[in-house]
């Protein structure tokens, strides 16, 4: 099914189109298949349609995606809470890359939500916190796409190592593409470095994962690579995969 015949479809059903019929094909056909495969799928058949997440961790996803989709948009969730380093690697990858990058912002400004909410909202509910500055304005801002890729792992953490290749995203009523799922950790490293990936500066100072300033610290030689997220409070997601 083409871009096309889908539009064609949501017009004849006023603008409802059960995607999932191609959501299960696409999850059979395309596992195991290399993550550009997947990727020249997905720009086939959601052509504008299609974007893609990036926390700036590093330009792993950016590179492959604008190899097989030049000027892909790609949306950063400025929470507000990044690390210099964070903003600075969202900057350079609007320099080196094709790609539209939009920054993405929460209904309230941090100050803002200090106000209404009490500071420090992240350590007092960090769910609550994650869900203002990173769930819902992420929803909102997928809403005129039928297809989002995101960079998510099997083996990052228990409760992604079921993630399919393709995914019916019940949450959003849309299309989740997950091109390098079944890729390890060794995977992401030589393919940054076969092809000169930009990298968020903080991976050289022991951060393997990171996100917002407040909630992420470093890893100690040993340690999960994700133990260095929400240390201390019970908390393994920030709810946008979930």
């Amino acid at each position: 099914m083409t871009l096309a015949d889908i539009e064609a479809g949501l017009r004849e059903q006023g603008g409802e189109l059960d995607l999932r019929e191609i959501v299960e094909s696409a999850a059979t056909f395309l596992e195991g298949a290399p993550a550009r495969e997947i990727i020249r799928w997905a720009a086939a058949t959601f052509g504008d349609r299609l974007c893609l997440t990036s926390s700036m961790s590093d330009a792993l996803l950016i590179d492959l995606v604008s190899r097989v989709k030049p000027g892909v948009d790609v949306l950063f969730i400025d929470t507000g809470y990044h690390f210099v380093e964070t903003i600075g690697t969202r900057d350079a990858v609007r320099q080196v890359y094709d790609v539209n990058v939009i920054d993405i912002k929460p209904s309230r400004t941090v100050a803002e939500q200090d106000r209404d909410l009490g500071p420090r909202l992240f350590g007092r509910n960090p769910d609550l916190c994650c869900y203002l500055r990173k769930v819902e304005p992420l929803n909102r801002a997928l809403e005129p796409y039928l297809a989002w890729i995101s960079g998510i792992r099997r083996d990052e953490s228990p409760s992604r190592a079921d993630t399919k290749v393709v995914e019916w995203d019940a949450k959003r009523q849309m299309v989740k593409v997950n091109p390098i799922a079944a890729w390890t950790q060794e995977d992401v490293d030589n393919y940054i470095a076969d092809n000169g990936v930009l990298i968020n500066p903080l991976h050289y100072d022991n951060y393997p994962s990171i996100g917002c300033a407040p909630c992420t610290r470093q890893v100690a030689e040993g340690e999960d690579p994700r133990s260095g997220r929400w240390a201390g409070l019970g908390k393994v997601e920030c709810g946008i995969h979930l």
